[in-house]
C-alpha cells in the first residue's frame, strides 16, 4: 500500500519571532501527519472510541528551520509493532532535503473502560505490513 504524505499549509501564526516554524508546531504537524496516514490505511470507518489511540511519547530532532513559504511533506512509517502499542516515524522534507525527523509510540485504547487494549488484529496486520525493514 502506498501512502501518500501530508502536505501541510503553513500557517502565520505557526511561524515564531525568528521567522521560522516554532518548535512547538511540528507536533501538531505530526499529529494531522497521523490523521491523514489512519484515513489512507482505514477510512472514515474507523470507530475511534472503541478501537481508539493515544499517544504515549513524542519526539523530533530538528535538521534545518522550515520557513513560511516552504512546501515541506511529512512522511509517515510504521517503524515497530507491539501488542498494544506501535511506534511511528515521521519525515519533515522539502524535496529530498530532510527537515526535521520524530517518532511517536501510540497505544491501543479502549476509551468506554478506560483502559489500555491489543491492538485489534485487522489493524495490527495494517501496521505490520508496513513496518520499514
Amino acid at each position: 500500500m502506498k501512502i501518500s504524505p501530508y502536505k501541510p499549509e503553513i500557517r502565520f501564526f505557526d511561524i515564531d519571532a525568528i521567522g521560522h516554524v516554532n518548535n512547538s508546531v511540528y507536533f501538531t504537524y505530526f499529529e494531522m501527519a497521523r490523521v491523514h496516514f489512519f484515513g489512507q490505511l482505514i477510512g472514515k470507518e474507523w470507530k475511534w472510541t472503541e478501537n481508539g489511540v493515544l499517544v504515549a511519547h513524542n519526539e523530533v530532532d530538528y535538521l534545518r528551520p522550515v520557513m513560511f513559504e516552504d512546501k515541506i511533506e511529512i512522511h509517515v512509517s510504521v517503524l515497530h509493532v507491539g501488542s498494544k502499542s506501535f511506534k511511528l516515524g515521521y519525515e519533515v522534507k522539502l524535496g529530498d532535503t530532510l527537515y526535521a525527523k520524530g517518532n511517536s509510540v501510540m497505544v491501543a485504547f479502549d476509551f468506554k473502560n478506560n483502559v489500555t487494549s491489543p491492538i485489534p488484529e485487522e489493524y495490527k496486520g495494517i501496521l505490520e505490513r508496513l513496518i520499514e525493514k
